[in-house]
């Protein structure tokens, strides 16, 4: 998709694997940093996400987002062991599906996933989705998370598109809180009810499809956030990309962004955002844009019959 954007600047085009200066990081409810960027690799072939994941290490990056349902856990791990960087360097987030809920079923999902990324602690393991037709799995599923955290195994856990009403009946019962809920956020759908009760309750909002890809893969008529013109405007002011203007949007709103690409040029990208500052009032016009359309499904609409899929073995 052709967009009318600026061209990177040329050291970034030149040297495509200099690593950024960013040490940009949040630190989770339970003490835990954690890189303010990362990778996502949602629906990233396994070849492709390897050499991805590589191509981020390369230039900086230092988390790395991705799960069981993506089928790309193992080449995220192999990415990560052949990059030459401590384990300790990297953080590895990963999620748990509905299949594997309930409890003993997702201690066992930790296994799968621990195994294939080839490691013994994951940074932080989050349940994928809520499960509404059966939340009492859903939250079977969270005391195994805190079985793991107890144990040593994960060093933070959270859950993904969980809205109000989710969080609600999950912390009612919970032991810990949620130290990430992972959404979708960007410009065009910013679920301020969902980022205002995560602040509420300590719980760091990660954006998932942080640019609004999801708004021009999956449905064509919402329009596409790159090119929309008052992100436009904003981009030409500062020598950026519109992706570069949205990350960093979500950045100075306090979230964790994980953009997701393939593209070794726009993984570079991705990460050049720590460099300039977005004004008052360029924040609030990109808060004007937010439509309330959601892209990915609807929560209640996440059940076993329609989503369910057996996770393979490690």
């Amino acid at each position: 998709m052709k967009t009318d954007i600026p061209q990177l600047p040329d050291y970034e085009k030149d040297e495509p694997t200099m690593t950024p200066t960013t040490t940009a990081t949040l630190k989770l409810n339970d003490g835990v940093e954690m890189p303010a960027l990362g990778l996502g690799v949602f629906q990233s072939p396994p070849d492709e996400t390897r050499e991805a994941v590589r191509a981020a290490l390369e230039v900086g990056y230092r988390l790395i987002d991705t799960a069981a349902a993506y089928g790309n856990e193992r080449q995220v791990g192999e990415a990560v062991h052949s990059s030459g960087l401590d384990r300790s360097e990297v953080f590895l987030e990963t999620k748990i599906w509905i299949s594997d809920y309930g409890y003993e079923q997702t201690l066992h999902g930790f296994e799968k996933s621990a195994r294939k990324l080839g490691v013994d602690q994951i940074d932080l393991l989050i349940l994928h989705q809520p499960l509404p037709s059966a939340f009492d799995r859903t939250l079977a599923a969270y005391r195994a998370l805190e079985t793991l955290l107890t144990d040593g195994k994960v060093r933070a856990i959270g859950v993904s598109n969980f809205m109000v009403e989710h969080l609600t009946t999950l912390l009612d019962h919970a032991t810990v809180v949620p130290a990430v809920n992972q959404i979708e956020c960007h410009p065009y759908f910013q679920q301020r009810d969902v980022q205002d009760f995560n602040a509420a309750h300590g719980i760091l909002t990660q954006a998932w499809s942080p640019i609004g890809g999801i708004t021009f893969y999956r449905d064509g008529t919402h329009g596409s956030t790159l090119d929309d013109p008052v992100i436009g405007d904003i981009a030409r002011a500062h020598g950026k990309t519109p992706a570069q203007v949205m990350l960093r949007w979500g950045l100075q709103h306090g979230r964790s962004v994980i953009p997701k690409s393939t593209k070794p040029s726009r993984i570079a990208e991705n990460i050049h955002v720590f460099d300039f500052e977005l004004s008052a009032e360029e924040m609030a016009a990109i808060d004007g844009l937010d439509t309330g359309r959601r892209g990915g499904p609807e929560p209640d609409a996440i059940t076993l019959e329609t989503f369910g899929r057996e996770i393979p073995e490690a």
